[in-house]
């Protein structure tokens, strides 16, 4: 049996009473103490999460802009730097492989971050489809650790824990951009980013001073109602917001235009990236099958597996799914026939051999008040 892998700050997590899951390998948070009041802090205040089990990949050189137009399905060559963008890396069938934010640091540097239990398999291929070009694939995830403040006191916190002079570059981060900034005496790349729907920053800082960056956080953040929030919390956050999981809503077997993220994919640019082809050929098909959201009327919850109905007849699968602590009724994604993927449309959920109402619905299920 292999060892579990852990973060920079897993004697942090055990020092909080963790409760420890396998997520991707590594021995990760679940939650702390009630993954509700996890949850919850993250909407109305803030919550801290460990992401170091996430990969970080530099990709330099003269080549870099180009090679990651061949790589990846989105035009990466056209972000500026301070910049991000979310991407997906698929096989020469379509499917894909993961999905990942890329930062670009300079003109000929880029961050490419991976999901935890992909890295090593993203890493690989760049590697692989590097050959030939002037670039350098550096896999940077055992040295890194990610840190996230996410919550509408997210920004208040941080500005107490960065040096006055770096204060106005955290309130006039926009989102999806990144900017160095210093905590102390910590060098900390602090990117606008996260998975849960609300504003929120991620860390990152090397692995020997994650546990002061933790802790500072930690110490800034809980005048301000912030807690440390594990695992369950992060997957009820996302799924409100209809953020996509790798594993649930994506995978080898999925194309983007069915998981909904057609707009990734730039068939503008003038690079021949690995799977456009098998992707012109998906596109002019059309999909098979639809990402939806899905609203139950009653208490109880459909989860991943479970089979949607209508007509009758089966006519698609949740991929996620439980009660929503927000909104207080049960929510999903699940594929289905695009017949049936109108919002509005009246379906039915196997729960455990009885057939219980749902209703498909607008994604994101929650959206966050901006004023």
């Amino acid at each position: 049996m292999t060892e579990l892998k852990h973060t920079a700050l897993h004697s942090e997590h055990a020092a909080l009473g963790a409760s420890f899951t396998d997520f991707g390998g590594w021995d990760m948070p679940l939650r702390y103490g009630s993954e509700l009041a996890e949850h919850r802090a993250v909407r109305e205040a803030a919550g801290l999460f460990d992401l170091s089990h996430m990969g970080e990949v530099w990709v330099s050189g003269p080549d870099a802009a180009t090679f990651l137009n061949t790589a990846l399905v989105g035009n990466l060559a056209i972000v500026a730097i301070g910049k991000a963008k979310y991407s997906l890396i698929v096989n020469e069938a379509g499917g894909i492989i993961d999905d990942l934010i890329v930062y670009r640091i300079a003109d000929e540097r880029y961050l490419v971050v991976p999901n935890a239990g992909n890295a090593p398999t993203v890493v690989a291929e760049l590697t692989a489809r590097a050959a030939g070009s002037d670039v350098e694939v550096i896999d940077a995830s055992a040295d890194t650790s990610l840190i996230a403040v996410q919550g509408p006191v997210s920004e208040a916190i941080l500005l107490d824990m960065v040096r006055e002079e770096d204060r106005q570059a955290v309130t006039d981060l926009p989102y999806y951009a990144w900017v160095a900034v210093k905590s102390g005496d910590i060098d900390v790349l602090l990117a606008r980013t996260g998975y849960t729907g609300e504003d929120g920053f991620e860390l990152y800082v090397p692995n020997d001073r994650a546990a002061e960056i933790w802790q500072l956080a930690l110490s800034h953040g809980e005048a301000r109602g912030l807690i440390a929030a594990g695992l369950a919390a992060r997957d009820s956050l996302r799924l409100e917001a209809g953020m996509p999981l790798y594993g649930n809503e994506l995978g080898l077997d999925t194309t983007p235009f069915e998981a909904g993220l057609g707009p990734v994919v730039s068939f503008k640019k003038e690079e021949n990236f690995v799977g456009r082809a098998a992707l012109e050929a998906a596109k002019e098909a059309g999909a098979k099958r639809v990402l939806v959201g899905l609203r139950g009327a009653g208490r109880r919850a459909g989860r991943g597996g479970y089979a949607v109905h209508a007509g009758g007849a089966q006519i698609g699968e949740i991929t996620s799914g439980q009660p929503s602590p927000t909104l207080g009724y049960p929510v999903a994604i699940a594929y289905v026939d695009p017949r049936f993927a109108d919002i509005g449309t009246p379906v039915e959920v196997d729960l455990r051999g009885k057939l219980e109402p749902f209703e498909v619905v607008a994604l994101p299920f929650y959206k966050r008040n901006t004023q």
